[in-house]
């Protein structure tokens, strides 16, 4: 019988690689599963705790970073107006609306079919796509949520360019 494309054995656990990599940066992280992961990077405006997890039947190496940030009930439409608006400038992953916890996350997935392995450079593009996001997005969620703004002045608010010196 042919193996199947999706029974391509694999030289080590992607996770390996990308907990090796985490060891290289100093970084702090717990393995407490076999398939998942969770490493905290400190930014400029929170510290993120990042998941990973592989996702075997999807040959996908997933990483997930949600803010600490409740979403009231009250404030979850505009919230997921803010959350479609941001999904528009990203070229790499995408915001959601976590229904079961209330809270803003972001999403991306390697997919690593036929036995592909994770380089350090893909794990580390993933973890700065997530950051990046994260940070750039973090302030329009808290000026909906804290200050009352709508999603479009919110958006408007963090994607302010400022060119020259004054």
């Amino acid at each position: 019988m042919p193996q199947s494309f999706f029974d391509v054995p694999r030289s080590e656990h992607p996770l390996d690689i990308v907990e090796r990599f985490a060891t290289s940066r100093d970084w702090s992280f717990d393995r407490g599963d076999h398939d998942e992961m969770s490493v905290i990077v400190t930014g400029r405006w929170a510290e993120y705790r990042i998941s990973f997890s592989w996702i075997d039947k999807y040959e996908a190496l997933h990483v997930a970073c949600a803010f600490d940030l409740k979403v009231p009930d009250r404030l979850r439409s505009e919230v997921l107006q803010l959350v479609s608006l941001a999904n528009e400038q990203l070229w790499v992953g995408h915001f959601d609306l976590w229904s079961s916890e209330n809270v803003v996350m972001f999403r991306h997935a390697l997919l690593l079919a036929g036995g592909a392995e994770p380089t350090d450079g893909q794990c580390e593009v993933m973890l700065k796509a997530a950051v990046d996001a994260c940070e750039q997005y973090y302030q329009a969620f808290q000026f909906v949520l804290w200050a009352g703004k709508s999603a479009r002045e919110a958006i408007e608010g963090v994607l302010f360019v400022t060119e020259g010196e004054a």
